[in-house]
């Protein structure tokens, strides 16, 4: 499942910087001026996650292959986007096509690296984007509502739900609160997905603050933070500039350099795995002598869905899914060890994969 996460912000807030480090790449060019970013760079980076290691480690694994989540690099936003300011249309459009958004903050003080506004206040700068996000949103509606016109008046069904999303989300854009605000009910929550609004994809504040600050953050992250709590948002605090040389030493070292600065784990492992608790994803394991691998799931789904995840001929024909916990997995030493245990069970259609299940599948062809 391919799920993409926008980094997005005002121009020179360190969006490339991060990006490249988040890639182990120089793809995406990090320079002093607006719109250096012309084209969005696109990377997939590994979630980390230190079972899928002791699994293939049990299991004899040839192959490790972790999970991966896309982040692409967006060009910078300005006062106006809405309106076509800068790169607003094209900005806009990259955004739509993302399922959330990594909102990179400038919390740190550089006289050698222009604002575009001149001043350094991260919560204004979040909420110049969240108004163009939600003027963009307003805009939108109004031409998908008078598109529908003629389809309400014979009484379609998909219409009928469509224009009402909408008018709940114009009611709260207009109240000034971004669409992500409003309370969708189950028999809803597909169509309005479906809407790609803006302001309704979950957003994750990253606070990009100086070497020194990395461990501590300082008073613009604090504030943030406390933004994102209010707004019941999450918010992470990180050197870009720290990621990018952490990203061009081996792992070794990078534990060392880690310890020197008094970090715990790198910014971009807790970045990572912020944004897939933000997308609320889950994960499971499939593990053998040839591969351990991790598998990406969206949390509630059902056991034939995450088999279709493996391949569509696996949902298709699912037969049943043989479990074992994670837990059960490591403590007893593997998969044979669990079976002659009683701790491989047979779960069937209805079943609701758990986070860490280790799974086999079977099914008809």
């Amino acid at each position: 499942m391919g799920f993409r996460t926008g980094i997005v912000g005002l121009p020179n807030v360190g969006k490339s910087t991060l990006f490249n480090a988040l890639t182990r790449t120089a793809a995406a060019q990090a320079a002093n001026f607006p719109f250096c970013t012309i084209e969005p760079n696109v990377g997939a980076v590994a979630v980390p996650d230190a079972r899928l290691d002791k699994l293939a480690a049990i299991a004899n694994s040839k192959t490790i292959v972790p999970t991966q989540m896309t982040f692409v690099d967006i060009a910078g936003l300005v006062k106006g986007a809405s309106k076509g300011e800068g790169l607003g249309n094209q900005f806009l459009a990259n955004i739509r096509e993302c399922d959330a958004i990594s909102h990179v903050l400038r919390c740190f003080e550089d006289g050698d690296v222009t604002h575009v506004e001149n001043r350094i206040d991260p919560v204004a700068d979040a909420e110049t984007i969240e108004t163009e996000l939600m003027l963009a949103d307003l805009e939108s509606i109004d031409k998908r509502r008078a598109g529908l016109v003629r389809k309400l008046k014979g009484n379609d069904k998909d219409a009928v739900q469509q224009d009402r999303l909408l008018a709940v989300a114009q009611a709260s854009l207009e109240d000034g609160k971004p669409a992500r605000s409003v309370a969708v009910d189950a028999e809803d929550a597909r169509a309005w997905k479906g809407l790609q609004l803006l302001t309704a994809k979950p957003i994750l504040y990253v606070c990009n603050v100086t070497e020194d600050q990395a461990a501590t953050g300082n008073q613009h992250s604090a504030a943030v933070q406390a933004m994102a709590a209010e707004q019941g948002a999450a918010a992470v605090v990180i050197s870009a500039r720290i990621e990018e040389e952490i990203a061009q030493l081996e792992p070794d070292e990078q534990a060392m350099f880690l310890e020197e600065l008094g970090l715990q784990e790198a910014g971009l492992d807790r970045l990572i795995k912020a944004g897939h608790d933000l997308l609320g994803l889950m994960t499971y394991f499939t593990v053998g002598p040839k591969e351990a691998r991790a598998w990406t799931i969206e949390k509630g789904t059902l056991a034939p869905r995450a088999a279709g995840v493996i391949h569509g001929d696996f949902e298709r024909g699912f037969i049943r899914a043989e479990t074992i916990s994670y837990d059960d997995f490591i403590r007893l030493g593997g998969e044979q060890a669990c079976k002659d245990a009683g701790k491989m069970r047979a779960e069937g259609k209805g079943y609701e994969v758990r986070e860490g299940d280790v799974l086999h599948f079977l099914f008809n062809t």
